[in-house]
């Protein structure tokens, strides 16, 4: 059995800035959490307004790498639903245990590694970008970078919880494979609930930025 793992998260100095200033607070309840909010404040959406989502697709400025970034977006949302659907599979014994570990590990694994990945990029060479180009959502911007952090913490709670499931796998003691698998699907559903809510934030932020600019004019292209 190949044990799951993920890269340490690089911070930013931005990264750096957030952590300061969350010690403060750190048993306040933010309404922005990942796990509280439902939408943006009204105050940033201000380019989403001009720009709605029913646009994007018809728009001259939807270049290349828009489209390519949008997909990418699509791809983490189908592959988590993927990685529900197994584990409901398995769950309900449709799926035998050593053959769940084999697809189970490798897929998850590919999954952490490119969400760790986009979202180093992101943090290092696009943010920067967009948070010259549109100063009005630096707090918008504080906002996303917070949510990669936190959502890295809960990659790292799935490793954790996922290479205990695949060892007890090995096992045939049912009863530790049962609390496994519900103790990684809590973590599991907390990494994916959030990244969910991010990957929509962080589309109706950045996207009308693009689209009010276009791609070449921000030097993305």
């Amino acid at each position: 059995m190949i044990a799951l793992r993920v890269s340490r998260r690089k911070p930013t100095e931005l990264t750096h800035l957030l952590r300061q200033q969350r010690r403060p607070n750190a048993y306040m309840t933010n309404p922005l959490d990942l796990d509280h909010r439902q939408d943006l404040p009204s105050e940033w959406l201000f380019l989403l307004e001009a720009f709605p989502r029913d646009q994007w697709l018809a728009h001259g400025n939807l270049g290349p790498l828009t489209e390519f970034w949008l997909n990418r977006h699509d791809g983490f949302r189908n592959h988590g639903n993927t990685l529900i659907a197994m584990l409901r599979q398995f769950r309900e014994g449709q799926i035998p245990p050593q053959r769940f570990a084999g697809m189970f590990g490798p897929q998850l694994q590919h999954f952490l590694s490119e969400l760790h990945n986009h979202h180093m990029i992101e943090d290092h060479h696009y943010f920067p970008v967009f948070m010259e180009a549109e100063k009005r959502l630096l707090p918008g911007f504080e906002l996303l970078e917070s949510d990669h952090e936190q959502i890295h913490q809960r990659i790292e709670a799935v490793v954790e919880s996922a290479n205990t499931l695949l060892t007890r796998l090995q096992s045939e003691d049912k009863d530790a494979i049962l609390r496994a698998t519900d103790e990684y699907a809590a973590v599991s559903n907390a990494l994916l609930m959030g990244l969910k809510q991010h990957l929509s934030d962080e589309e109706d932020l950045i996207v009308p930025i693009i689209l009010s600019r276009g791609e070449s004019e921000l030097g993305l292209s």
